[in-house]
C-alpha cells in the first residue's frame, strides 16, 4: 500500500473510531481516557502513518472486546 493510500484509509477509520467513542454509553471518566488514547494515535499519524496504522488497530480490538454499556440514565 502505498502512502497516500495508507493516509486515506488510516483517516477513515480514524474517523470511524472518534464515531464509536463518540458513541459510547460510558462514564465520562472512561469516555475521556479512551478519546485520550485516539487523540495520541490520531497525533502519531502525523509522523509515523505506519506504526499509527497499527496502534489504532491495537485501540480498535480492544474496543471490540468491551462489553457492550448500557445508556445512562437520567
Amino acid at each position: 500500500m502505498d502512502e497516500e493510500q495508507l493516509f486515506a484509509d488510516l483517516a477513515e477509520r480514524l474517523r470511524v473510531a472518534h464515531l464509536r467513542v463518540a458513541e459510547m454509553h460510558a462514564p465520562d471518566s472512561e469516555k475521556s481516557n479512551v478519546l485520550r488514547h485516539l487523540l495520541v494515535i490520531s497525533d502519531a499519524s502525523k509522523h509515523d502513518l505506519k506504526r499509527a496504522s497499527e496502534r489504532l488497530d491495537a485501540f480498535l480490538a480492544d474496543l471490540d472486546l468491551r462489553p457492550p454499556s448500557l445508556p445512562e440514565s437520567d
